[in-house]
């Protein structure tokens, strides 16, 4: 009888990363000294973001485990046999394959990089308490520490090379923001508007990242009533004059998101609504003034919340004021201590990477009713921010079709 592994090597083709591997070197020496400052002997990542961010591999899971093991000479990620050779060709480090003809031959891999009786580093926020059991049973660690918070720290501090990369999302991001303004016509359906900003991002993405994997890109085009929340999906509805449209395009390079976000009027627009878009434009505006190093999150949103209540506008604020960019999409990542908030009190420094983008909900049957949302993205440097959105935006560029 044939002899079947729990795990193997299958290393075929050649690597294609999306950063140099100095860029990945640097960030697990950094990770590394964190984890000798907490004791920790192997770390075991098992979100999508943070395998992403210390190897460059961003798995497809299908309810497959997968993850990346570092300790203080060696890295691999994990990964199911379905893929192939695909996972080695896209990570940094070494790579081993897990096989499905026993169960837990996941942690049979695992275990068999980080070892066993050790100090381990996992990630609290995402690991389950199923892995986490499992976790227990085949590494037996003689202790357990959270880098979740310690990782995220890391990743809020962009790399000259993620900020290039961020650059040029920025930029994919407004071509797709002018397809959608030339597809906006009366009679429309959002699906179709939508598919138009998609078509031109990816078309765009193919031509500066050659060597690059095309998965996740996407746009969020909403009108009328469906303006009224941020993440509200592409439905069938047809445009109509006169109506409110909230256009989003987000593309993906390589698990790194960037966004661009406008609101927009079908040929005209009454006074009330041009009130509020004027004053949410203006909010936009003041709070992108405030973004510097020095200034915390929290005394930020106070601020724009400030401005926001003297005009008697702050009930119809519906979020945060903004967010770190990285690696994160709308179903993995978040750098949730880098957002504009009451509860977060992190100091803005120079590498960091924030949106600025207020929004307005005036709920149906009032004056204006619709969702108002302008979005830029900036770099924070010694001496303030940049702003790497180039899109225009309020109703000189925004009243269309």
């Amino acid at each position: 009888m044939t002899q079947r592994p729990a795990h193997f090597r299958f290393h075929q083709g050649e690597r294609a990363l999306p950063f140099a591997p100095a860029e990945y070197d640097s960030r697990l020496s950094l990770l590394r000294a964190a984890m000798e400052e907490a004791g920790i002997e192997a770390a075991i990542f098992t979100s999508m973001h943070n395998i992403a961010y210390y190897s460059g591999f961003l798995y497809c899971a299908f309810g497959r485990p997968y993850a990346l093991v570092v300790t203080a000479t060696d890295s691999a990620t994990i990964s199911a046999g379905i893929d192939g050779g695909q996972p080695w060709r896209r990570s940094h480090g070494d790579n081993l394959t897990y096989t499905d003809w026993a169960r837990d031959n996941f942690w049979r891999a695992v275990a068999h990089v980080a070892g066993q009786g050790r100090a381990i580093g996992y990630e609290g926020d995402h690991l389950t308490l199923a892995q986490s059991e499992r976790l227990d049973t085949f590494l037996a660690p003689r202790a357990r520490v959270d880098l979740a918070a310690a990782t995220m720290r890391q990743r809020m501090r962009k790399s000259p090379a993620e900020l290039a990369l961020i650059r040029d999302g920025a930029a994919v991001a407004d071509i797709g923001g002018h397809a959608i303004r030339g597809a906006v016509r009366e009679g429309a359906r959002e699906i179709d508007v939508a598919m138009a900003g998609r078509d031109a991002m990816e078309t765009e993405i193919a031509r500066r990242f050659p060597q690059a994997e095309y998965r996740d890109t996407w746009v969020w085009f909403q009108s009328g009533i469906n303006t009224d929340g941020a993440h509200n999906p592409v439905t069938a509805r047809r445009l109509a004059v006169g109506d409110i449209l909230s256009l989003n395009t987000f593309p993906m390079i390589s698990g790194y998101y960037t966004a661009l976000e406008r609101t927009m009027f079908l040929r005209e627009v009454d006074d009330a609504s041009l009130a509020i878009w004027q004053a949410n434009i203006a909010a936009h505006e003041y709070g992108m003034s405030l973004l510097k190093p020095g200034a915390s999150c929290a005394r930020v949103t106070a601020q724009i919340n400030d401005f926001l209540a003297e005009r008697e506008l702050l009930q119809y604020r519906s979020f945060g004021y903004g967010h770190s960019f990285g690696i994160l999409s709308h179903y993995y990542g978040r750098e949730t201590g880098l957002e504009l908030r009451e509860d977060i009190e992190t100091v803005l420094e120079p590498g960091m990477v924030i949106s600025m983008e207020p929004m307005l909900t005036i709920p149906e049957g009032r004056p204006g009713a619709g969702g108002y949302r302008e979005h830029d993205i900036l770099i924070i440097n010694e001496d303030g921010a940049e702003n790497i959105t180039g899109y225009p935006y309020g109703p000189a560029f925004n009243v269309v079709g």
